[in-house]
């Protein structure tokens, strides 16, 4: 928090019991390893749109993937080092890269079928 995000060091011992009460008691992140990788899902899943959403400015397809091997896929990562000595786990994989053919166009529902306006 000093180095990386430049917190001030007189600032640190809040910072860091507001963090902990945010994990222990607001989220209660800490009650089981489930809750924890839940949330991080989730906050994985706010840097993939935003990976994605920039991908695509720049022409780039991509797709999330949810549906894969966790315990092959973490054990190739973990051959490669690349999880911090058992610190960090999957949670989503994307493909990126440039399509070969367009895509069939897609169908959509109308929007009065599926939005309802509350005035």
């Amino acid at each position: 928090m000093l180095s990386v995000k430049k917190f001030p060091p007189e600032l640190f011992d809040q910072i860091k019991e507001r963090y902990k009460t945010f994990q222990e008691k607001d989220l209660k992140l800490l009650e089981n390893e489930r809750t924890m990788l839940d949330w991080a899902g989730k906050q994985t899943y706010i840097a993939l749109s935003n990976m994605m959403t920039a991908a695509a400015v720049i022409g780039v397809d991509s797709c999330p993937i949810e549906g894969f091997s966790f315990e092959k896929v973490q054990k190739v990562l973990e051959e490669e080092n690349l999880l911090e000595d058992g610190h960090l786990a999957i949670s989503v994989m994307a493909a990126f890269g440039y399509r070969a053919n367009e895509p069939r166009p897609k169908t959509r529902k109308d929007m009065k079928d599926i939005v309802q306006w509350i005035e």
